[in-house]
């Protein structure tokens, strides 16, 4: 008993003498990393001091950034983008907009005239783009596991080199890049905010893992698989945790639908500096469209306005068609056609619509689907116009700007 009550002695002073040096340890790299880091601060702020220059009344601009590293996509997040671009250099004179973009195979010139094209939206004055080498840091191909916490460590990289290009007086993340905001609060010492699409994970997200059911974004080898299950629910949970940690550092919270908000509050728990803001839909110009009596036609179209993206779950739509295409009697009056209209973001997007072209011809529908993709507004507001049906398909749709537009059409039929 004696033996055993010594030995338990000399074990709790083995720990207690590696203790004290372990925690002293730990403060001096503690203390090391927020010397760096405060450096790093400085540094950052005298390279601002070199770069920036006063404007033509001798006063310094404001500079206001916004990390879009696919700012030449056609979908409603570069519609929001560019109208809040338009909306800062109609409001306030003396400022800069700056736009990171990882588009590099055009110009700045070209990314401009696509946004008139696509969007019916012109700006009054120029942009500064810094265009981005690393964007391939955030592509999910890039991630085959993991993918959540590889895009969003990505986008920390990314995020540095466009601090390094340029360091703006505002900071904001308009494409869901939450992992950036802290980078750009604490090391560029500038005021940041947000405007949240759709959370990077959220509490359905959680669900779907919890429940182990089958998604784009939950292989069936996990949900078939109960450890598979718990350890991706697991980190589900911490990296949601870290999600809410970085998306609390913002100064303005700006989220796009009433359903965003729920998750967001949820997950990041600032509630005080969170509003919704709707995106900005071009109503009137649909409005617009001259009513006219309806005529007999040989062709109904169905159309689809959506990002080429898994979860919008295009091909459900062709198999829904497909199998509408088979109870309707051959030769039976009218002609369906289905029109799938959508922006292309990058390689995997046109191989994702190449995929679907498969699946077309694997379904015998080949000659009765029609894929639009980057069409300029006044062709989407054309199919929009004589669109007999709009088909959408995206589970928990965040706010969908075509489905807005869908309804404003049905209102005036």
């Amino acid at each position: 008993m004696v033996a055993g009550g010594l030995c338990l002695c000399g074990l709790i002073r083995l720990l207690c003498s590696l203790l004290i040096p372990a925690l002293f340890l730990s403060g001096i790299l503690c203390v090391c990393l927020f010397v760096l880091l405060w450096g790093i601060r400085l540094w950052i702020q005298q390279r601002k001091k070199q770069l920036t220059s006063a404007g033509k009344d001798g006063k310094q601009p404001l500079v206001v950034a916004f990390f879009h590293p696919y700012c030449n996509a056609g979908g409603g997040g570069e519609r929001v983008l560019w109208c809040a671009i338009r909306t800062l250099q109609k409001k306030y004179k003396n400022i800069i907009c700056v736009v990171y973009t990882g588009d590099r195979d055009v110009t700045g010139e070209d990314i401009i005239e696509g946004a008139f094209r696509r969007f019916n939206i012109k700006l009054s004055h120029p942009v500064k783009f810094v265009f981005l080498e690393k964007r391939y840091l955030v592509e999910a191909c890039l991630y085959p596991y993991f993918t959540l916490l590889g895009q969003s460590l990505g986008s920390v990289f990314l995020g540095w080199e466009a601090l390094l290009k340029c360091v703006p007086d505002i900071y904001i993340d308009s494409m869901g890049y939450a992992f950036t905001l802290p980078l750009f609060k604490y090391l560029g010492d500038c005021r940041v905010g947000c405007y949240v699409h759709y959370p990077t994970i959220s509490t359905d997200m959680l669900s779907v893992v919890r429940n182990q059911d089958t998604r784009f974004n939950n292989a069936a080898f996990i949900t078939s698989n109960p450890l598979f299950s718990k350890f991706k629910l697991v980190y589900y949970y911490l990296f949601a945790f870290m999600y809410g940690l970085v998306g609390s550092c913002s100064d303005v919270i700006m989220v796009n639908s009433s359903w965003t908000l729920n998750h967001i509050l949820s997950l990041w728990r600032a509630g005080p500096c969170t509003s919704v803001v709707y995106p900005p839909c071009d109503v009137q110009t649909f409005l617009d469209i001259p009513l006219e009596e309806e005529k007999s036609t040989a062709e109904y179209s169905i159309v689809s306005v959506n990002q080429f993206r898994p979860e919008k779950d295009h091909p459900l739509q062709i198999r829904a068609f497909a199998k509408l295409l088979k109870k309707k009697r051959l030769g039976q009056q009218p002609q369906l056609k289905l029109i799938l209209i959508g922006g292309c973001r990058n390689q995997q997007d046109e191989e994702r619509v190449n995929n679907l072209k498969r699946l077309c011809e694997e379904l015998g529908v080949s000659n009765d689907v029609t894929f639009r993709i980057n069409v300029p507004f006044e062709e989407l507001k054309k199919h929009l116009a004589e669109a007999t049906i709009g088909l959408h398909t995206m589970w928990n749709e965040h706010f969908g700007i075509g489905q807005y537009l869908f309804s404003v059409l049905s209102s005036l039929s």
